[in-house]
């Protein structure tokens, strides 16, 4: 079973995400929506990947994705950001900051799960 941390400031946006991935099955998910616990939630969970808002209240994901990279006990999390900044066509495969590849909301749990299993395998 994948475990999947899901951090967005949006507690409606983390719940769907997470009954979609736990329904479609193979996925165990954890979901935070404050900035500041979200490396205490990565320690304790110890999640495959992280599916990171990058607007958030307090903290951008992209500066998280660096705090996760930088621990020694974290950095294995792979890394896929979900956000609004970008648009779907700009968001063709191989789209990255940073190396980490950036999916557009909204995305489908199609969308989601095929970016997953690319990201992970």
């Amino acid at each position: 079973m994948k475990r999947i941390l899901v951090v967005d400031d949006e507690a409606a946006i983390t719940r769907l995400i997470k009954l979609n991935l736990e329904a479609a099955g193979g996925y165990l998910v954890f979901t935070e929506n404050r900035a500041d616990r979200v490396l205490d939630a990565a320690r304790s969970f110890q999640p495959d990947l992280a599916l990171l808002d990058i607007m958030m209240p307090g903290a951008l994901g992209t500066d998280i994705a660096a705090q996760l990279q930088d621990d020694p006990r974290l950095r294995h999390i792979k890394i896929i950001f979900l956000t609004a900044i970008v648009r779907k066509g700009e968001t063709d495969p191989g789209h990255s900051i940073g190396g980490q590849v950036i999916i557009a909301k909204p995305a489908t749990v199609k969308e989601l799960i095929e970016a997953i299993e690319q990201v992970l395998k």
